[in-house]
């Protein structure tokens, strides 16, 4: 089957590739961090963006949908400079930056839902649904770990994402049931 959707398309393509960006970048993230917790749940959520990847190609492979080898260099070499600034940029940076990218992948799993649902497709939900979660999850842990730090304010207001900003609109403390979660990150 395939699908005719270019928004879709580019979605699962542009996710596939830049969640091998995240988990390399996490590679270099938990090597620079000196406390065994931190590096234990930077490298579980390394993990977790692989299997992001895992799944999307699985998504794409059902649609015969290509890989994109544009983003698979462009998020590569992405990936792999951030990694390695993670030596060089001090503690903060990394977990901020780390956190806000989370925050914005959030609803790339929740508009994928929505778009499926365009197609009149629902069985993509569930897996769509916990990687969403799953990002959430990703961005409360780094926020969890900058806050009240005296730099959050200023990045806050500089990158518009920090304690009183996300990109997102998913409270894990209220979160909508599966059944629901279409509502999630509805573009304005």
């Amino acid at each position: 089957m395939t699908l005719n959707h270019k928004a879709l398309i580019e979605s699962l393509q542009k996710a596939y590739s830049a969640e091998k960006a995240a988990a390399f970048a996490y590679q270099g993230h938990a090597g620079s961090v000196k406390d065994k917790a931190e590096k234990i749940a930077i490298r579980q959520i390394e993990l977790d963006e692989w299997n992001h990847r895992k799944e999307v190609l699985e998504i794409m492979h059902k649609y015969n949908i290509p890989i994109s080898q544009f983003y698979e260099f462009r998020f590569y070499i992405v990936g792999k400079i951030i990694s390695c600034a993670c030596y060089v940029i001090g503690w903060f940076m990394p977990f901020y930056f780390a956190g806000r990218l989370e925050s914005g992948n959030v609803c790339e799993y929740f508009r994928m839902m929505q778009y499926f649902h365009e197609l009149g497709i629902l069985e993509h939900n569930q897996i769509l649904y916990e990687m969403g979660i799953k990002e959430k999850e990703h961005e409360i842990y780094f926020l969890g770990k900058i806050k009240g730090k005296k730099m959050l304010p200023i990045f806050e207001k500089i990158f518009s994402w920090g304690s009183s900003k996300s990109f997102n609109d998913v409270d894990l403390d209220k979160k909508y049931p599966l059944e629901s979660s279409v509502l999630y990150c509805k573009e304005k």
